[in-house]
């Protein structure tokens, strides 16, 4: 535990809090971690023309506020022992000294940065840029985004006196009067030195020469477990106790994977959700030559190599919708009923959000259809998008393969994961998959309780992690995912 003066006795219930892409998710966990109440309250995101994503940090407070009532019901706040934060990263703030936003808040969906991404890499050198960062920094980094925007900032502000922070970091300083970050949500910044635990003057000073002016304040970096308490002002006005610990927490996927229990070195965490997060779990860093993974710190220990499918469950909404259908559930249920190597399913590269990651790295890849006939159906283009995604994840778990030889098992959360999807899944890269945890469950939200817990002295933690649906590779299977992978990369090769 890390605190700036000493901590009140633990109570019965552990917070968790995490500001996700579209909502603000809550959980209490019990000592023995049980979740006893758990909350969401949404909010938009602001798509003013292609290729943007805004949210208004204001509604981030509106949906905390929601959710702490809502948690409150069922575990008093009497009993509550602190709260453990969580989010979404990158996502830009730029805010003065008081915490007041000068400018919407950016996703990391927003795709406009990418020149200024590019600039910067080239400007540092994207070897070394890579090397010190353990990240392939395009536009969705902070030090981009604010590039981008520096020029739509009020015309009489001046970066003195201004913060670079996430959403996370963000809440952390409204709730606290704080302002500090972790590891796994420094690395969002583009310029976090994975070898020295600072941001690298190097990379700022190129940032600076960029962006034609100083950089506002990045956050100070410190443990996922450093604790700040909650102010006076902040209590009273959510009916919580006076100087409740509020723990400084972990970037969403980091938080997700403490929250899953996944900590074995070669295992896999596949979380499915708006896009899917492939993180390959290990005692220590390793750099992939061509950059094709992230480096991130986990939560308490250990490093996590990290491929994004930026459209995933966010694919599969928008085809439904295009189709008519009611919900996604429904295009999935139709396509999981014909066979992936139907002839009657088209090719797709579903490459459908802006800046396409993975294990390729090409903002230049859009979404290609091939083979359709009058013949094809709402349930065959949904079978062509399903396997679409498993043939990227394959090829991000053949990268993650190449770089270590302990080839653990693919634990798989989030939307959409049945016996089929984790079948597909096994045969499609050899690794057994299993679901886990609770479906429903909001893992970061779990994680960032645990870090609480952590932060005040639990050991050892409470596991979440529940094997549900365990599958074994079908060897049978394996030239059928290995014909379409090669037909899915002919039709990149021909359009790309």
């Amino acid at each position: 535990m890390h605190s700036g003066d000493e901590m009140t006795s633990r109570g019965e219930f552990f917070i968790g809090l995490d500001v996700g892409t579209s909502g603000l998710k809550g959980v209490a966990l019990d000592v023995t971690g049980e979740t006893v109440a758990s909350a969401r309250a949404d909010y938009p995101t602001h798509r003013p023309i292609a290729g943007a994503s805004e949210q208004d940090p204001r509604d981030w407070v509106k949906a905390l506020t929601a959710v702490i009532r809502d948690l409150a019901k069922v575990a008093s706040p009497h009993a509550w022992s602190g709260i453990g934060l969580s989010a979404m990263i990158p996502t830009l703030v730029v805010s003065d000294d008081t915490g007041n936003p000068l400018h919407p808040a950016v996703t990391w969906e927003d795709a406009r940065a990418e020149d200024e991404g590019r600039m910067l890499r080239d400007a540092v050198g994207e070897q070394s840029l890579y090397e010190q960062t353990g990240q392939w920094v395009d536009g969705r980094y902070l030090l981009p985004m604010f590039a981008r925007i520096v020029d739509d900032l009020p015309p009489t502000t001046a970066t003195q006196g201004l913060h670079l922070l996430s959403a996370k970091d963000w809440v952390l300083h409204w709730l606290t009067g704080q302002i500090a970050t972790d590891p796994a949500t420094a690395t969002g910044t583009g310029a976090y030195n994975l070898s020295t635990g600072t941001y690298s003057t190097a990379i700022t000073g190129r940032a600076e020469v960029l962006t034609g002016r100083a950089l506002p304040q990045l956050s100070p970096v410190t443990d996922s477990t450093t604790t700040y308490r909650i102010t006076d002002e902040r209590a009273h006005e959510l009916g919580l106790p006076i100087g409740l610990p509020i723990a400084v927490g972990a970037a969403d996927a980091m938080a997700a994977i403490l929250g899953l229990g996944v900590t074995a070195s070669g295992d896999v965490i596949y979380l499915a959700g708006t896009s899917t997060v492939i993180v390959g779990i290990s005692d220590h860093r390793h750099y992939d030559p061509q950059h094709r993974f992230l480096v991130t710190p986990l939560a308490l220990e250990g490093y996590g190599h990290e491929m994004d499918l930026l459209a995933t469950g966010s694919a599969v909404a928008w085809l439904a919708d295009l189709m008519g259908l009611t919900s996604p559930d429904d295009l999935v249920a139709m396509a999981r009923s014909i066979p992936p190597d139907s002839v009657d399913v088209p090719t797709m590269l579903g490459y459908l959000a802006p800046g396409e990651q993975g294990a390729l790295w090409d903002p230049s890849l859009t979404g290609v259809i091939e083979g359709m006939t009058l013949h094809t159906s709402a349930a065959h283009m949904g079978r062509a998008l399903l396997t679409s995604i498993t043939n990227e994840s394959a090829r991000c778990l053949a990268v993650w393969d190449e770089t270590t030889s302990n080839h653990g098992a693919i634990h798989v959360a989030g939307q959409g994961i049945d016996q089929l999807a984790l079948a597909e899944l096994a045969d499609a890269t050899g690794r057994p998959t299993h679901r886990c945890g609770n479906v429903q469950s909001p893992h970061s939200a779990v994680g960032a309780a645990l870090l609480l817990a952590a932060a005040l002295g639990v050991d050892p933690l409470p596991t979440h992690h529940v094997a549900e649906l365990e599958t074994m590779p079908r060897p049978e299977n394996a030239s059928i995912w290995q014909h379409l992978r090669r037909r899915h990369d002919e039709v990149r090769s021909r359009t790309s």
